[in-house]
């Protein structure tokens, strides 16, 4: 069960893994573009043509819907990147329903984990595969993965890194369900661990850590999250701008028109501008100046216009 691009590595996976998949079940067909074309899934694109039998309903009670998928008597449903199921369908299945989940669980439970992972400046982050349950990703953990976050990597990339190392997790995971080799671990019970890290440049260290009480959230992702506020320190504005790259896009103003900022680099320098205010030499930066540095601007968009380098824009752009 799974509908955009992260999910079709997790399938991709199972099916070179040789796991039997009776059904892939993905979200409905949907109009989009100027011509408002109906638009597959991506995971039904990848099962169109790996002639993988697709079921895509519109609502996940639907008697017909809950026949047809108890029909085909699956021992294990497999969730990446799809919707909130009801009991009647995780349940469903005689070895219940496993979810990969983007965060090191318990941390960062929710719809965002990977952009409000870096947006807070985390170093570590993973993936988490375990068995759903009534509360939205607290089921008991089956497997778990971590890798290292670069200082200027975005949630895009992040997310890149991380469908693939899930994709892997999953596969091991379904082969010790079906071998009856893991333990399921209530998260209350996580407190000490220790895991594998996997730098970003390929080495392999080991991180313990302690999960405190005051547990962080994924919450969905909205308008206001994604202004950009330059009374912060730079390090928090250059966090938030990273974490919500390339979708949905930091933004601010630019001469009364929306700037969105995808990729930047911090500059500790001694702020003589208020915050907000810009400096530029009209030719190969552009920096705004924060609480305590300045950001340095290195791919963008303008309004009605494409994405871009800084030095690109400039050439084009009159102040």
């Amino acid at each position: 069960m799974g509908t955009p691009e992260f999910a079709v590595a997790s399938l991709d996976a199972l099916v070179k893994a040789g796991c039997n998949i009776v059904g892939v079940i993905t979200a409905p067909d949907k109009p989009a573009g100027r011509g408002m074309i109906l638009q597959q899934s991506a995971v039904k694109k990848y099962a169109v043509e790996n002639n993988l039998y697709i079921l895509q309903p519109e609502k996940l009670k639907n008697p017909e819907f809950l026949a047809e998928l108890k029909s085909l008597n699956a021992d294990l449903q497999i969730v990446v990147a799809f919707r909130m199921l009801p009991e009647v369908v995780w349940n469903m299945p005689p070895m219940g329903s496993v979810n990969l989940h983007g965060s090191l669980l318990p941390q960062y439970r929710g719809a965002a984990p990977i952009n409000w992972a870096v947006i807070n400046g985390e170093k570590e982050t993973g993936v988490t595969t375990f068995k759903l349950k009534h509360e939205i990703d607290t089921g008991d953990i089956l497997l778990q993965e971590g890798f290292s976050i670069g200082e200027n990597e975005t949630a895009g990339e992040v997310h890149d890194r991380m469908k693939e190392l899930g994709a892997n997790l999953l596969v091991t995971t379904v082969k010790g369900l079906a071998d009856g080799s893991l333990e399921e671990r209530p998260q209350a019970s996580i407190v000490n661990r220790e895991l594998s890290i996997n730098e970003p440049g390929g080495l392999n260290s080991h991180l313990q850590f302690t999960i405190d009480n005051s547990l962080k959230h994924a919450p969905k992702i909205f308008t206001e999250t994604c202004k950009i506020d330059f009374n912060k320190p730079v390090e928090e504005v250059h966090n938030l701008i990273r974490g919500l790259s390339p979708f949905p896009g930091a933004f601010t103003s630019l001469n009364g028109k929306m700037l969105k900022i995808y990729k930047s680099e911090k500059e500790t320098a001694a702020v003589k501008r208020e915050a907000g205010n810009y400096e530029t030499d009209g030719k190969t930066f552009l920096k705004f100046a924060c609480a305590d540095g300045y950001l340095l601007v290195k791919e963008l968009q303008m309004e009605g216009k494409k994405r871009m380098l800084t030095e690109d824009f400039l050439r084009g752009y009159k102040f």
